[in-house]
């Protein structure tokens, strides 16, 4: 498969590097290392994606009557790419580019698409996803949340947890149990934050400054209008929402980017030399490349429609790798880099440590992996 970049991409990769140059401050690596969920960068991504937004680069691949540019999903992949690189000034605002938009598009009513994409258009919206619990983390199907229908109003009842940016969202994008069954039970509600009876408490964390949290919900009312979708829909709108999500942060190029960054400093300062280093930074280097293809592979056939299977749990499971090997290299050979040195390689290490647990569990890919590619028995013969 040609992955070479037409004429046009190049383009829109040298105007995205251009505006980044031009809006991001001379200290943004210090302020980036915060972690996208944290007051600063929260703050900052209303401003700039402000701003991105104006300069019609938020959400290029949106169709032009939703505000975007009609383009594919290789414009949405440079787009990400670019933003990871630079340590992701849009925060928390890439869920609503990535999945939260496009499945509003898809899914909601007509009343819910002109309340809530407004502000994710103009690029002052934060969301949170409230999916797992304490007893149901990669599997979903184990949510304990109840919603309970009275008198055209939801009341909500329940925890979640590792609930990413919940301390500054603005909606959370719910999954609750609305009868026992346990795939067709689930119903997704949108409860706006500031909802009486939402508690959110901040999990401390070196990954970044108010990136997860638990959010209790004790007796919370919603009107029966903030049902997204029908009542156990939820499993086929989520099906839908992670094939966006999960290969929609391309973790690999941020990975490659602070490889090279990492081997910079190492040749600056005489330490490139020796086998071992060399050898060590070209696994690390070849990992990236490879979880680079294998996610290329399932951009592929996003834009030639065709179906995405088990190999985007594949692709996923290779980012891990390469995530994991990139961290392990600074860790070994540019240990500084942690006690704030080198901010970018800091930032990289606290989003690259997650890897193996955020939008789906490695071992859960690898179980994916082992049953739909292998086809492996789940009990041994």
């Amino acid at each position: 498969m040609n992955f070479e970049w037409t004429e046009e991409q190049r383009a829109f990769r040298d105007t995205l590097r251009a505006f980044l140059k031009a809006e991001l401050p001379d200290d943004w690596e210090s302020i980036a290392h915060h972690g996208p969920g944290s007051a600063e960068i929260t703050r900052f991504s209303r401003r700039f994606c402000g701003r991105l937004a104006e300069a019609g680069m938020l959400f290029p691949h949106w169709p032009v009557e939703m505000g975007g540019q009609g383009l594919d999903a290789w414009y949405q992949t440079i787009l990400a790419e670019e933003m990871w690189a630079a340590g992701e000034p849009r925060g928390a605002q890439y869920m609503n580019v990535n999945w939260i938009g496009p499945t509003i598009m898809r899914y909601g009513s007509e009343e819910q698409k002109e309340k809530l994409l407004p502000p994710i258009v103009a690029g002052n919206a934060i969301w949170c996803q409230g999916f797992s619990e304490p007893d149901a983390g990669s599997d979903l199907a184990s949510l304990r949340t109840r919603a309970t229908l009275e008198d055209g109003k939801y009341r909500i009842n329940g925890q979640k947890i590792w609930t990413s940016y919940a301390g500054l969202a603005d909606n959370c994008f719910l999954l609750t149990r609305t009868s026992d069954d346990r795939k067709r039970g689930i119903t997704i509600l949108i409860v706006p934050m500031d909802t009486p009876g939402i508690t959110v408490r901040q999990i401390p964390s070196i990954i970044g400054e108010g990136d997860i949290h638990e959010v209790f919900f004790d007796d919370v009312v919603v009107p029966e209008g903030a049902r997204f979708g029908e009542e156990g829909q939820a499993w086929e709108i989520i099906s839908y929402s992670l094939r966006n999500e999960r290969l929609g942060i391309p973790r690999y190029h941020l990975a490659r980017a602070t490889l090279d960054r990492a081997v910079g400093l190492l040749k600056a300062n005489g330490r490139w030399e020796g086998e071992a280093v060399k050898i060590v930074a070209a696994l690390a280097a070849a990992l990236c490349e490879t979880a680079r293809n294998d996610c290329y592979a399932i951009v592929e056939k996003r834009v030639q429609d065709l179906p995405i299977g088990a190999e985007a749990s594949s692709a996923r499971y290779n980012v891990v790798l390469a995530e994991r090997a990139v961290a392990e290299f600074v860790v070994e050979y540019v240990p500084q880099a942690l006690i704030d040195a080198e901010p970018y390689l800091k930032m990289h290490h606290q989003r690259g440590i997650v890897a193996g647990i955020a939008s789906g569990a490695a071992e859960i890919q690898l179980n994916i992996i082992a049953t739909e590619v292998l086809e492996l028995p789940r009990e041994p013969r």
